[in-house]
């Protein structure tokens, strides 16, 4: 242990002394990923782990736990996604997926072990008197699919009585040591929207006797997300992008069905409650001309991810006690959606970015196969997130 008596000292030593375990598990979790609402034998591992350690636990109705810490005061609470993605694992380290087609490309496996890192020294901090109340661990499942597992945790009343959350989020662009931090809008909501347009088919000859519905979807295809930069403030930082564009089978055909998918990111929550009105409104105007019918399905996703100013400080005065002055980079902007903007939309709280790439070494992309990450990052994760919920705990009253 460290010689000094100072909280951060403390952590830093159980985590230190836990660090080839923590990379075991990491290891063992990537080996063994598991899809949304099938992590079984990884909520198994976290339960049997934190076993004996003063957490109680609350194992969930499909899978995850909840693990609770510490009596009276106020209550904070540390989130960490425990699932995989559908993606094949296209690395050759030993600890490779064994799973076809699945793999932790989005550093779940990270986040899960640095929360057991976590747990493990604020049980230390506790038994030694040193917790002033409560911490809350939410180990969750279904962070990949819509509108994600944290609404289901939230419908069990995970949040009662949390004062304030916490969250990391693996960056392989950013050094391992270093962690990006940003007020305010961090990620964006995410939506899905499809568009299925019908009208009278017949020959490319013939157009003005049908709806020339492959012209229409053409023109809701580049005119929807010029109309909404205009319909909406440009500060919201709205995107459409279509992934499919279908219509058709023969150059001579034009056809009588065609079908639009794409996403609707938004930095603003406010912007994000107004979109799907506007972005119906919008369809059905743009395809009246040519007597076709369009049918909107839009699927609310996640709203944005917006750091609270005093939890943002929080965690950068802990950045500061885990590694320094030079610890903290100022995080981009991001278009991906996370759901832990569900919890944010109800207690105030902020998320992190965790560098993951080895300095001088290749940056690698979340959600490709090939993703590695440092390993380092595992304790310093684990620090850092301990360090908060302590700091949290004693943080003046605003």
């Amino acid at each position: 242990m460290p010689a000094d008596d100072s909280l951060p000292s403390l952590v830093a030593g159980v985590v230190d002394k836990h660090d080839a375990e923590l990379v075991g598990l990491r290891r063992d979790l990537h080996a063994h990923p598991e899809l949304s609402w099938d992590e079984v034998r990884t909520t198994r591992l976290i339960a049997r782990r934190l076993e004996d350690t003063g957490w109680r636990l609350t194992p969930l109705p499909r899978t995850g736990v909840v693990a609770e810490l510490g009596s009276g005061g106020r209550v904070v609470a540390l989130r960490a996604d425990i699932d995989a993605l559908p993606v094949q694992d296209a690395t050759d380290d030993p600890w490779r997926s064994t799973v076809a087609g699945v793999a932790h490309a989005c550093g779940h496996d990270v986040h899960t072990t640095a929360l057991v890192g976590a747990a493990l020294a604020l049980a230390e901090a506790h038994d030694r008197g040193r917790l002033a109340g409560r911490v809350r661990l939410f180990f969750q499942p279904a962070e990949e699919v819509m509108p994600g597992g944290a609404v289901h945790l939230m419908g069990l009343g995970v949040l009662d009585d949390v004062d304030r959350i916490f969250a990391l989020h693996c960056d392989p662009g950013v050094d391992v040591g270093q962690v990006g931090l940003r007020l305010g809008p961090l990620t964006s909501a995410a939506d899905r929207v499809e568009v299925r347009l019908e009208g009278r088919g017949g020959h490319t000859s013939r157009p003005h006797l049908t709806g020339d519905l492959t012209f229409a979807l053409a023109k809701v295809t580049t005119e929807l997300p010029a109309v909404l930069s205009r319909r909406m403030d440009p500060r919201a930082g709205v995107s459409v992008v279509w992934g499919v564009v279908s219509a058709g089978a023969a150059p001579n055909v034009i056809p009588d069905q065609g079908l639009l998918a794409g996403t609707v990111r938004i930095l603003d929550a406010i912007a994000w409650a107004d979109c799907e009105k506007l972005v119906r409104e919008v369809v059905h105007e743009i395809v009246r001309p040519y007597g076709v019918t369009a049918h909107v399905d839009y699927q609310r996703g996640v709203p944005p991810v917006v750091n609270e100013p005093v939890s943002n400080r929080i965690l950068a005065q802990t950045v500061r006690d885990v590694l320094g002055d030079d610890g903290h980079v100022v995080a981009p902007q991001s278009l991906g959606g996370e759901d832990f903007g569900w919890y944010l939309d109800q207690v105030p709280g902020a998320m992190m970015r965790l560098g993951t790439r080895t300095p001088g070494g290749p940056t690698y992309d979340l959600h490709q196969g090939d993703l590695r990450i440092d390993e380092r990052a595992i304790g310093i994760g684990a620090r850092l997130m301990a360090g908060a919920a302590a700091r949290a705990l004693t943080e003046p009253p605003a």
